[in-house]
C-alpha cells in the first residue's frame, strides 16, 4: 500500500474510532470527525507523507461523568505484541484511566489478547482492526438505531413487562455492533426499526 493509500485508510479509521467514542456518550469535537483528507494530512502525515501514528492517540471524558475517561491508543507494531500491551497500560497507569482501546493496523497475537483477559479486573481494554473501522457499520442503512439502557432503564423494562433477564432475546459479545457500543454481558439495548403499520418498532436484546 502507498503512503496515500495508508494516509487514506487511517483518516477513515481515525473518524469512525471518533464516532464510536461519541456514541458511547464522550466528548469528542465535530472537527475531529468532519474532518477532510487534505486536513488530516495537513495535521497528522510528516513531510514524505506518512502519518505518524501516535500522533493519533486521544483521551476524552464522558459527557455524563467527568470521572470516566477513555484513551484510545493507536498501535505502529503490525501484529501487536506483549510489549506494546505494556506501554498502552504504562500510558493509562500514568493517566489513571480504566479505559482503553487499542487499534492495530494487521493482527493481535494470542499473548497480546491473554493480556486483556488477566488485567480485566483493574483496566477495561478493548481492540480493533484497522480493517474493522474503515466503514462505521450504524451508518449502514441496514442496522437499525441501538440505544444502551441504562441500569435504571433496563430495570423498568423488565418490571414493566414483567420479565427475567432470561426471557429477553440476545446479543453476543462478540457481535459487531455490540463491540462498537462496547456492550458488557447483561446491559441491553433497545433497537428501533421502521414499521410500514405503525411508523417504527422497539425491540430489546441483552448482551450475554
Amino acid at each position: 500500500m502507498g503512503d496515500a493509500d495508508e494516509t487514506a485508510k487511517l483518516w477513515k479509521v481515525n473518524r469512525t474510532i471518533h464516532e464510536l467514542v461519541r456514541d458511547r456518550g464522550f466528548q469528542v469535537s465535530d472537527g475531529e470527525i468532519n474532518m477532510d483528507l487534505q486536513t488530516f494530512r495537513q495535521h497528522y502525515a510528516n513531510q514524505t507523507g506518512i502519518v505518524d501514528r501516535s500522533q493519533l492517540n486521544f483521551y476524552t471524558t464522558s459527557r455524563l461523568d467527568p470521572s470516566e475517561q477513555i484513551f484510545v491508543f493507536f498501535s505502529d507494531e503490525k501484529s501487536v505484541g506483549v510489549k506494546t500491551m505494556k506501554k498502552l497500560l504504562g500510558i493509562l497507569e500514568e493517566k489513571s484511566i480504566q479505559r482503553g482501546i487499542i487499534v492495530f493496523p494487521n493482527a493481535m497475537t494470542p499473548s497480546a489478547r491473554k493480556v486483556i483477559v488477566a488485567m480485566a479486573a483493574q483496566y477495561r481494554l478493548e481492540e480493533f482492526a484497522e480493517a474493522d473501522l474503515l466503514v462505521n457499520i450504524v451508518h449502514h442503512t441496514l442496522v437499525p438505531r441501538h440505544d444502551v439502557l441504562t441500569a435504571e432503564e433496563k430495570k423498568i423494562l423488565l418490571e414493566k413487562y414483567r420479565l427475567k433477564e432470561s426471557q429477553l432475546p440476545r446479543i453476543q459479545l462478540a457481535d459487531p455492533v455490540a463491540r462498537y457500543y462496547g456492550l458488557r454481558r447483561g446491559q441491553v439495548v433497545k433497537i428501533t426499526r421502521p414499521s410500514e403499520t405503525s411508523g417504527r418498532y422497539a425491540s430489546y436484546r441483552i448482551c450475554f
